[in-house]
């Protein structure tokens, strides 16, 4: 707790005021947390003090709250990247980052509990920075770090605002960000270390030298290549829901079975299963083919009993394997077996768009179209012809986003057959 006061008075994060008349003051409270080490073990027990967001009022106390997070498919992209180049992965941690952002608007909150200053109990603080807690303060931090990259040179991704690139001739330094989690790397060492350095004078920084362990996925970089695993957070998720002596089966479920949401059955205990999807589902950032015994789904035309939508299902390789997949129930009731498999492939398309802009911002231009395998030569038939008639007239416009990347080059479709369609796991 000491620790953290004194970090929050370092940032220069708050002064001492008079209680205002006109303004609420916010509340603040102490939270507990355990930080554990790859395999498990405790790292450290931290202490933070946060505001009580909760009782902020919009348009008063806060205006702009969003800030935008590194997807997965980003990350695993860059660690495919610097795998096929053989370049090393460094991590680093902003210490307390949020104390960092600035803040535009007047804001009070109490004393905290057992640092209450001597001779002045009846005062309160004002923030000069934001505290952890306050809705503007995830906003306020990423304004800081964008113009700190900003400044500093750095190309911001437009498909990707947490991730940014500097180039100096051949060079290239790739970063991307997590909040207050950074894994960077690069083809020149000393423009690696010079970033570091920079860093860690700019900001309170934890230097964690080779990317090992990130958003709870265990990465091991070795000259055959990077491996990544959730193997501590697998074992965690056993002996949570109590099935460390399970076995294991040749099928995730009874084949043939059709589930509904309402079947009769007992109910369950609707918060725990919630948690146990939701675990499962981040399991899938490094196995994506427990997706189907997941999501429930099928890949099947009209899989779904309750309202007969289908699935759409995708996986993309980058080198010797593959980095970013998806499976998503559809959002309107396909007609047939061939506009199910145009609306996943227009799905495909948009993301396959999406990562091309991503690769290219990290120097991996794709001058060719991407290529994506279809099972359905219906589907292709519609793409490659633009033909109405009484079976594709009614098809949502939207979807017909996948014609024109076509015609641009952006894509092509290809058949293959099913037995060779991997996607179909999905």
């Amino acid at each position: 707790m000491e620790e953290e006061i004194k970090m929050i008075e370092k940032n220069n994060t708050w002064e001492l005021a008079d209680r205002p008349k006109d303004k609420e003051v916010i509340g603040v409270k102490w939270i507990y947390k355990t930080k554990l080490n790859a395999d498990g073990s405790i790292q450290k027990h931290k202490a933070r003090l946060v505001a009580k967001g909760y009782s902020q009022l919009p348009g008063i106390d806060y205006t702009e709250t969003f800030a935008p997070v590194a997807r997965l498919d980003t990350i695993r992209a860059l660690i495919a990247i610097a795998a096929n180049k053989k370049w090393k992965i460094y991590q680093m941690d902003v210490k307390s980052a949020f104390l960092n952002g600035c803040i535009d608007e007047e804001i009070y909150v109490e004393q905290p509990q057992g640092f209450i200053a001597k001779g002045s109990e009846e005062k309160v603080l004002r923030l000069k920075k934001a505290l952890y807690g306050l809705k503007q303060a995830p906003r306020a931090w990423y304004s800081r770090i964008d113009k700190y990259f900003m400044d500093r040179g750095f190309r911001r991704s437009l498909s990707e605002p947490t991730l940014y690139i500097k180039s100096q001739g051949n060079d290239t330094l790739i970063v991307s960000l997590y909040v207050d989690d950074l894994i960077y790397t690069g083809n020149n060492e000393k423009m690696i270390q010079d970033f570091k350095e920079d860093m860690m004078k700019t900001f309170e920084m934890s230097d964690l030298g080779l990317m090992h362990f990130f958003l709870g996925i265990e990465i091991n970089q070795e000259k055959e290549g990077i491996f990544i695993c959730q193997r501590k957070y697998t074992e965690t998720l056993l002996k949570k829901f109590k099935m460390e002596s399970c076995k294991t089966v040749t099928t995730p479920l009874v084949t043939g079975e059709k589930y509904q949401k309402e079947d009769g059955s007992q109910k369950i205990d609707g918060s725990m299963y919630r948690s146990l999807i939701g675990s499962l589902l981040y399991l899938t950032a490094t196995r994506p083919d427990i997706m189907f015994a997941t999501s429930l789904l099928s890949s099947d035309w009209a899989g779904s009993v309750d309202d007969m939508k289908s699935t759409s299902g995708y996986t993309f390789s980058l080198g010797s394997g593959i980095f970013s997949w998806a499976s998503k129930k559809q959002a309107t009731v396909a007609q047939s077996s061939a506009e199910a498999e145009y609306i996943a492939a227009a799905a495909t398309s948009n993301h396959a768009i999406w990562l091309r802009r991503i690769l290219e911002d990290m120097g991996e231009k794709q001058e060719e179209p991407t290529t994506i395998y279809c099972d359905n030569k219906s589907a292709i038939a519609i793409t490659k012809n633009p033909v109405q008639h009484s079976r594709t007239k009614h098809i949502d416009i939207k979807y017909h986003s996948l014609r024109e990347a076509t015609t641009r080059g952006e894509i092509e479709l290809k058949y293959c057959s099913t037995e060779e369609q991997l996607a179909d796991i999905y």
